[in-house]
């Protein structure tokens, strides 16, 4: 997170920039390997307890078709909110979709940025009664039920030819641990999440949203802040999702 611009090169520095005047917001990310996972947490004082928790379900081939095509397509059950779907696209160029997806309340082009890295995205989102995501997971209730007509039409414009939502494969749940906090040396919101796999690995990820303008600045606070809890910022970086979809097509 903190190292994101001596990694890059000038013109990967350009295409962030130019990225970032388009997006709705930016997220940095940053990783922690297991061996360093628990310090950081002890780093950070946080309590387990006081965690949200989630299960995440990916829709694929087994082949991972979609992910080929730049697409995601999820679910989450969420403890004391609800259930969400979400059609994601990445990597995209803002100024090149089309105005009526751009201008949908649902649709948010974010920019991930992490140590060495950063990706635009594109995200079609709906909240969705609870229970639903169950009803499909016990197959009472088709796939396609869970995302909405825009949602449909967006994955349908970049979707693989000839693949539905009902063809798509369930896969998961991940199970996920989410806790928020502003801390008073940081005076940002810090997100940290904890992804526990099938196979007994995890991945702990801190992130902070931010608005376009001041994403230069929020590294550079980020980056002190981090460093004074004790946290590497230099480990290599690991992507959740990937890790969920290359296990599931796996098993």
């Amino acid at each position: 997170m903190s190292t994101i611009a001596p990694r890059l090169s000038d013109e990967q520095l350009s295409t962030l920039l130019d990225l970032i005047k388009q997006a709705d917001s930016v997220e940095l990310k940053l990783t922690i390997d297991e061996p360093h996972q628990q310090s950081a947490l002890h780093g950070l004082r946080l309590d387990p307890l006081d965690a949200q928790i989630r299960q995440v379900f990916f829709f694929e081939t087994p082949d991972l078709a979609l992910s080929q095509a730049g697409l995601v397509v999820r679910a989450r059950r969420v403890q004391g909110k609800g259930d969400d779907s979400v059609v994601k696209l990445r990597p995209v160029v803002p100024d090149e979709l089309p105005r009526k997806v751009r201008e949908s309340p649902s649709f948010v082009v974010e920019v991930d940025a992490m140590p060495g890295g950063f990706v635009c995205s594109g995200t079609m989102k709906r909240a969705i009664p609870r229970a639903c995501v169950r009803d499909v997971q016990a197959g009472a209730r088709a796939t396609r039920k869970l995302f909405s007509k825009e949602q449909r039409a967006f994955f349908a414009d970049h979707a693989p030819d000839g693949l539905e939502l009902d063809d798509l494969t369930m896969m998961g749940p991940v199970f996920v641990l989410k806790l928020r906090m502003t801390p008073p040396e940081f005076a940002r919101r810090l997100v940290t999440e904890v992804w526990f796999y099938p196979d007994g690995t995890r991945i702990l990820e801190l992130s902070t949203k931010c608005a376009p303008p001041e994403a230069f600045t929020v590294v550079a606070e980020t980056r002190a802040f981090l460093a004074g809890c004790g946290i590497d910022t230099s480990g290599e970086q690991q992507t959740k999702t990937r890790q969920a979809l290359e296990f599931f097509s796996r098993n």
